[in-house]
């Protein structure tokens, strides 16, 4: 075993180590926070809860729905009993007497859904616009009044629980099936209406059924009857603070990309991204080639001066403007007058940049060549252009490739760009995202992770390429 595979062996020792520490070091961490996060920090007791209960059903009724504010004025609750749960939690037993909504509802189902369609049909009639909140006005006061003079009293208990999350007081959680009970079946009144896609009743004695599946204005009003505010179903969150973080992570991960299939505009953004730069790069390749050619003709020859003339304020110009500015008016000012589109203009802008530069690249290659190879082909009976084609351009070509394939990796991060004249690009499928969700992190981290993994895989490509050249040259 030689010196160097003794070093090499050293090295992986000393990495497998390194990373068995971090290992440690991070399951030690999850160790501790998981064992403190067993540790309730705050206590509960039952007229704290009343206390909280009752603040929470007061707040529940919006300023319209004045059915939801009768029912909470008719609740009557007392906190039974209030015991410690086992997730950081407390179970609070709650003995409840409130107003049967569900039963109510039932009962007159069909003459309110009669009711509001005959409202809808009157207003139609009449070329007004009719609103959810039209509807409303019109049903509820009749809803309120079957509710206010029947006997629709019931009893109950009911569990709700509150969670120690580590603020300087419990948090109330109530699930929709314990607000369903203390409100008397609401949460399953807003359901039924929700479901609700065909109305039937009897009209003049005569059997009516129309169909609202799509129309949501009429759902909507009927559910505005039964309106609440300041209720959320979520469950506290009372695991351990760094798996709250986690789950925070999974839920905008969620949130971002999985939701109504978001990753789709990732995997579309990719697609042009690659699309974009192919094209472009190909592009700049000929128009590099073709620039190179002609300078080094002039340089050697002082032939094509006007050709030369021309290709150097072409260099000069692109390299001497910002990509995004030549972007906006090769789109703006040139081509969107005339009807391209925006695809093309930015693969027509994106191959001249990438052409300057390729440009220098290739002429410094050919330049590199010595003389003597042109002479030798000279000597050898070839003309200029069958030397440059056979003996040099070869050459050049092994020394500049590297070169050329960083500056391809640099164009496909250049394209990024392309967004601003609303190309579906990969930072513009970022942004959509971004724009939907209002989340900043995750849609431009993806975005950013997704240009890495690219860049790092080009990379590899290209050291590979440059191994077997170096092998080549041995």
């Amino acid at each position: 075993m030689n010196q160097l595979e003794i070093q090499k062996k050293r090295r992986r020792i000393i990495n497998l180590c390194l990373v068995g520490l971090c290992i440690l070091i991070m399951a030690g961490v999850v160790v501790v926070d998981q064992v403190k996060n067993r540790q309730t920090s705050v206590t509960m007791t039952a007229e704290e809860a009343q206390i909280e209960l009752t603040e929470l059903l007061e707040s529940l009724p919006t300023a319209v729905a004045k059915i939801s504010g009768h029912v909470v004025s008719n609740i009557k609750t007392e906190v039974i009993s209030v015991e410690e749960g086992e997730a950081r939690e407390f179970v609070v037993t709650v003995k409840y007497e409130t107003l049967d909504v569900k039963s109510m509802y039932d009962a007159n189902k069909e003459e309110a859904f009669r009711m509001a369609w005959e409202y809808v049909e009157s207003m139609t009639e009449q070329g007004k616009k009719v609103g959810a909140t039209h509807i409303q006005s019109k049903v509820q006061n009749f809803l309120l009044s079957q509710l206010e003079t029947g006997d629709w009293a019931i009893q109950g208990e009911v569990e709700i629980y509150f969670y120690d999350v580590r603020e300087e007081a419990p948090v109330m959680y109530i699930s929709d099936d314990a607000l369903n009970h203390l409100m008397g079946g609401y949460i399953a009144v807003k359901e039924d209406i929700k479901d609700t896609k065909v109305i039937e009743f009897t009209q003049n004695g005569e059997s009516v059924s129309i169909d609202i599946e799509k129309d949501n204005t009429f759902r909507n009003g009927l559910n505005q009857c039964f309106g609440l505010i300041n209720y959320d179903a979520e469950k506290p969150d009372t695991s351990s603070p760094l798996q709250q973080k986690w789950n925070g992570v999974k839920a905008d991960f969620h949130k971002n990309f999985i939701e109504q299939d978001r990753w789709l505009y990732i995997l579309e953004g990719i697609g042009n991204t690659l699309a974009l730069t192919g094209l472009s790069l190909l592009l700049g390749i000929f128009l590099g080639l073709l620039t190179a050619v002609v300078r080094v003709v002039f340089e050697k020859t002082n032939k094509l001066y006007y050709l030369d003339r021309i290709a150097r304020i072409y260099v000069s110009l692109i390299r001497g403007t910002p990509l995004m500015v030549q972007l906006l008016i090769i789109y703006f000012v040139l081509l969107l007058p005339i009807g391209i589109e925006k695809f093309p203009a930015a693969v027509l802008c994106f191959g001249l940049n990438s052409g300057a530069y390729v440009s220098e690249i290739i002429r410094g290659g050919i330049m590199s060549v010595d003389a003597g190879q042109t002479e030798a082909g000279r000597s050898l009976g070839f003309g200029y252009g069958a030397t440059m084609f056979h003996i040099v351009m070869p050459q050049a070509f092994k020394a500049v490739l590297p070169a050329l394939c960083n500056e391809f990796i640099t164009l496909l991060k250049e394209t990024s760009v392309a967004f601003y004249i609303g190309v579906a690009d990969l930072t513009r499928a970022g942004i959509k995202i971004r724009s939907i969700t209002y989340s900043n992190f995750m849609p431009l981290v993806a975005v950013a992770l997704v240009y890495l993994v690219l860049v790092l895989i080009l990379t590899k490509l290209v050291g590979i390429l440059e191994r077997r050249l170096r092998k080549s040259e041995r």
